[in-house]
């Protein structure tokens, strides 16, 4: 089950049920003797009995070889075997392929499609001199994309490049496994595409959603991996024979993976009306660009249709382009964003593009450590946005920012919000409070300095850690689970700090600015919410100052 972060929590009236899943996970297979030349010498020697046969010809007739024999293959079985141009999507043309059977298993489509991809070559010089390395830069070759329908995971996808050393790509997504585990458990459910849109048991789903994420997870995933990659794939390249004659076995590592939180909301036209406030009130804040929006057709449905019958274990919902908006931030090899899928279901989904970036390890069997660094990702990135969203000042706090205070043993002065530097600091922390793993002294520094439009005395990382220090002394800032160089926002200092900023930014300032000059002439026609709201208020202010003596 879910346990409810803050973001959620605040819009749990308006949800009927929530889910975590794995989405898109990619898993890279390699061969781990023949990395080195060495290994990879030694290796030919098992496979061959000698390496005088050992160069760039002989290792290139492994591609050739291996294209016959799949050409050969799926014209007797009536596999579509289909060659990719630049820039087509390779699932989206095997979709197209995929059986309507519900009991076929085994490959269904090939796609080829070039790509880069680190192959060996061989050079012989004297008689008896062999350099072998890895051709730079990377060449073009074909890679084979086997798609295929297994029995637990769904539609799995096997990239293959056919050139020594065989790397392999294993790619496959997780509300397909929850699929078809739910329909084993008799779980209804409704579905579009990768996105389940109608619960009603969602506690039930979600426990089947989590077994994606637990340490039992590994096994499966391997068990699953080897049961295509050697007798479905890598057969072409070297028969069964070969493989064990020359001792060749996989190991498994996590290349990419994908998390995602998904709020299914009970009223679609609702969903889009907080998710599009929510967007309005933290992209400032956050330093968000640009927010991509991919217009659709059909509006969202406003309610449920009295008439509207309760989805079957195998229900599918049809494909429907509704307008799509995608809040997203980028740091590096990692990514969060948040946008609409399906009719009324919000996602909020960590990605890691290289799961080094992690830094928790990529083996396989650190799987669930990698999901477990995701979702601390998501659920921080979630806490930045809730402060964000629903600011607040506690009584008497702003009495107390101006204070010195302690950190430690070391008397740290005050914050004093009329300066400048002040208020950038709060906007860079606000700025920084969805970074994965926190931000560095550096990374502050670097966003204060635009800020800041000093030439002469430049704002360094010294005067970061500072004014982070006052920060922290203040409570509005922690640091990153004790270490000394990475900081966050505590929730309550984001709160408070979005808070004072927009009472002070979109309040008081431009009430103030208009206050005492009003518009002349007639208002405009179309005015927002917020304009007419302003000059309400500008109209009871001039009512206001006479009273309390201020000129007007």
């Amino acid at each position: 089950m879910v346990a409810l972060d803050e973001f959620t929590a605040s819009y749990s009236e308006l949800l009927s049920g929530t889910y975590d899943c794995v989405d898109r996970l990619v898993i890279n297979a390699y061969y781990r003797d023949i990395q080195t030349p060495g290994g990879f010498r030694n290796w030919w020697r098992r496979l061959y009995g000698g390496d005088e046969n050992l160069d760039t010809n002989n290792l290139m007739k492994f591609a050739g070889r291996f294209s016959r024999r799949v050409h050969t293959w799926a014209k007797k079985n009536a596999i579509p075997l289909i060659k990719s141009r630049t820039g087509e999507r390779k699932h989206e043309l095997a979709d197209k392929h995929r059986p309507s059977s519900p009991e076929f298993r085994g490959v269904f489509c090939v796609v080829i499609g070039r790509a880069p991809a680190p192959i060996y070559e061989a050079i012989r010089f004297g008689k008896t001199g062999l350099d072998i390395r890895r051709k730079k830069p990377l060449p073009y070759v074909n890679q084979y994309s086997f798609h295929i329908i297994d029995p637990e995971e769904g539609h799995i996808t096997i990239k293959f490049t056919p050139h020594p050393p065989f790397p392999v790509q294993i790619i496959m997504n997780g509300h397909e496994y929850v699929a078809i585990q739910a329909r084993l458990k008799n779980i209804p459910f409704a579905k579009e595409e990768n996105c389940f849109t109608e619960i009603p048991n969602a506690a039930e789903l979600a426990g089947v959603a989590d077994t994606m994420s637990a340490p039992s997870a590994v096994g499966r995933l391997v068990s699953v991996c080897e049961r295509w990659i050697y007798s479905a794939v890598l057969i072409f390249a070297l028969d069964l024979s070969e493989q064990k004659r020359s001792g060749f076995r996989y190991c498994f590592s996590v290349y990419q993976a994908e998390y995602s939180r998904n709020l299914l909301f009970k009223c679609g036209a609702r969903m889009q009306e907080v998710f599009q406030a929510v967007i309005d009130r933290t992209r400032s804040p956050l330093d968000i660009p640009i927010i991509k929006t991919i217009f659709g057709h059909k509006h969202r449905p406003w309610k449920k249709g009295r008439h509207q019958k309760q989805p079957r274990v195998e229900a599918v919902v049809h494909k429907i382009d509704y307008d799509l908006i995608i809040f997203k931030i980028h740091y590096g090899k990692l990514t969060v964003k948040i946008y609409t899928k399906g009719k009324a279901v919000l996602r909020i989904e960590a990605i890691t593009h290289n799961a080094r970036e992690l830094r928790t390890g990529v083996s396989i069997e650190r799987y669930p450590e990698i999901i477990a660094a995701l979702k601390a990702i998501l659920e921080r990135f979630l806490t930045a946005v809730d402060g964000i969203d629903a600011s607040f000042l506690s009584d008497g706090i702003l009495e107390t920012w101006h204070k010195s205070a302690n950190l430690g043993n070391t008397r740290i002065g005050g914050i004093d919000v009329n300066k400048t530097r002040a208020r950038a600091s709060m906007q860079s922390a606000i700025a920084l409070a969805a970074s994965p793993r926190g931000f560095t002294s550096t990374d502050f520094a670097n966003r204060m300095a635009p800020l800041l439009h000093e030439t002469k005395n430049p704002y360094n990382s010294r005067r970061a850690y500072y004014d982070l220090a006052k920060m922290r002394a203040k409570g509005l800032i922690q640091k990153v689970d004790g270490t000394s160089r990475r900081y966050q926002p505590t929730p309550d200092g984001l709160k408070s700090m979005a808070a004072f900023l927009t009472i002070r930014e979109k309040i008081l300032v431009p009430l103030l600015a208009g206050s005492c000059r009003p518009r002349p002439g007639r208002p405009r026609k179309a005015r927002s919410p917020i304009d007419i709201h302003y000059a309400n208020i500008r109209r009871e202010m001039l009512s206001l100052f006479p009273l309390l003596g201020v000129a007007i």
